[in-house]
């Protein structure tokens, strides 16, 4: 029975391991598509905005949820946008159910006299959440473009000049921009959201576009042909994820996406563990539903090649590394002790060697996107190292709780769509989240499970030093990162509790 078990552990330990080197050899192949790009944007035609008779109609659509932080500065940014006064209109899609509403209307109304097309549009549910807001919005829609921004962004005034022109060629369903950050300076938290986001945006979404694989439109920042939204189905709810979901559907309907990395929208990035669960958990959950949902579609495709098969299989499991990353994490602890217990399979931990591989090719392809930004020395090097370990700490660590939603999403267990709040926070010198409406965290049962977790971990730094002979540390390193990940998320989020 033991060895039955030995053998269970080891065989899901295994599978984790290849998986992981798998995807890390995915991400090395974008790094090359990568380096090898080119400057797509520049073969495309585009409109002549001199010539007004070429200027097309566009609806801005700013989904709102109970925003009563940032909604005042969204609509000052979104209302300074240049474009042709009588071709554009403004959408908010308000589903608040708090005081959030109120200022809308005060707004647009203040905005309205100043001569600009804005309308607050308000249903009298939350049916579909924002995938149901969207599709509500685009049957009253005039316009041949649809522009999203969430709410936590502030697009700048030259967005639509920038953006709209690509669609000259009929070819192309959407545009994607790049994501910036506000407050990515504010905390570690925000440091290393933004160090991961990054990444997507730079190596994930150029190395795919590059060679034709599917992308994905991230939610917001981004601009669709109206057409392209009906012929792809329209905007369903049967995913947390309603954005991945219909990239798909317009990419396998033929329809051509176009990436521009150097346009990049300015966001605001959650500020709170609580904050950054919720936003994780849908994106993870949804990136495992839309898996389920989509991937027979893709893999029966005629019209797609099998490399960019590949990609979109990779692409689709994205969220559901996270649960291999989790068994490895976990399982290292008993499996050390029994390779101290059975010396015939000491032979077998050779192969944990695969984690290692795996985590310098990561190391080394995120390394590109920060020498972009920050140059080659020394102390860019060195800067680069703090930050991917704090990443790698705080994304092993995530794991437990991102493994939870990526069941629940291959199992297809419905969940409502729980919002992130925003809280227009940059500068935590003169910012706090303390008092803020919409912070208002009850003690949450993974609060307990990560605290277990650090402790569990911290169990397998004393276990080095004591079991055999001499000690074993050959996983040493990586439990050191799991205590200082999981204890970090643990003290932060019983700092959030609100009793």
């Amino acid at each position: 029975m033991l060895m039955f078990i030995i053998g269970t552990l080891i065989f899901l330990y295994s599978v984790s391991l290849v998986v992981f080197l798998i995807f890390s050899l995915v991400q090395l192949n974008l790094l090359f598509n990568y380096l090898r790009k080119e400057n797509k944007k520049s073969n495309h035609i585009k409109w002549n905005f001199n010539n007004i008779k070429e200027v097309p109609y566009v609806t801005i659509q700013l989904p709102i949820y109970n925003e009563f932080y940032v909604i005042e500065r969204l609509l000052n940014s979104v209302k300074k946008i240049q474009y042709a006064n009588e071709k554009i209109e403004i959408q908010i899609l308000d589903d608040s159910n708090d005081e959030s509403s109120r200022l809308i209307k005060k707004i647009t109304k203040k905005i309205k006299s100043k001569g600009i097309n804005i309308h607050h549009l308000k249903r009298n549910n939350r049916d579909g959440f924002k995938a149901g807001a969207l599709k509500e919005g685009l049957k009253k829609a005039k316009g041949e473009f649809i522009v999203i921004f969430d709410s936590d962004f502030l697009p700048n005034k030259d967005f639509l000049i920038k953006t709209i022109p690509y669609f000259k060629d009929p070819k192309i369903g959407m545009v994607q921009t790049r994501w910036g950050y506000l407050n990515e300076d504010y905390s570690i938290l925000t440091k290393t959201q933004a160090f991961a986001l990054n990444a997507h945006f730079t190596l994930e979404q150029v190395g795919r576009n590059n060679k034709n694989h599917f992308i994905n439109f991230n939610g917001t920042a981004g601009v669709w042909r109206k057409k392209t939204i009906i012929d792809a189905g329209n905007w369903q709810e049967d995913t947390l994820t309603e954005d991945l979901d219909l990239s798909y559907r317009a990419q396998l309907k033929n329809w051509e996406f176009l990436y521009l990395e150097k346009i990049i929208t300015p966001s605001e990035l959650p500020v709170t563990i609580s904050g950054v669960r919720s936003q994780q958990f849908r994106w993870n959950k949804g990136g495992a539903e839309n898996f389920q949902k989509n991937i027979f579609r893709v893999l029966k495709s005629k019209k797609i090649n099998m490399i960019t098969k590949i990609h979109a299989l990779a692409h689709l499991l994205n969220s559901t590394i996270f649960l291999n990353i989790f068994l490895v994490s976990f399982l290292s602890i008993p499996l050390l002790y029994f390779k101290n217990q059975f010396s015939n399979l000491k032979w077998f931990f050779n192969f944990s060697a695969l984690f290692f591989i795996s985590t310098l090719i990561f190391y080394f392809c995120y390394w590109f996107v920060h020498k972009q930004k920050n140059g080659y020395s020394l102390s860019s090097i060195v800067n680069y190292t703090v930050k991917f370990i704090i990443f790698y700490s705080l994304s092993v660590a995530f794991s437990a709780h991102n493994s939870y939603a990526v069941i629940k999403g291959h199992m297809r267990v419905k969940s409502n769509f729980i919002r992130t709040p925003k809280y227009n926070l940059i500068d935590k010198k003169d910012q706090s989240v303390a008092g803020k409406k919409y912070f208002n965290n009850p003690l949450d049962i993974f609060t307990i499970i990560e605290t277990i977790l650090s402790l569990y971990f911290l169990f397998g730094l004393y276990l080095a030093f004591t079991i055999g002979d001499y000690g074993d540390f050959s996983f040493f390193p990586f439990h050191l990162f799991l205590f200082l990940g999981y204890g970090y998320i643990s003290i932060k989020s019983f700092n959030e509790i609100k009793i």
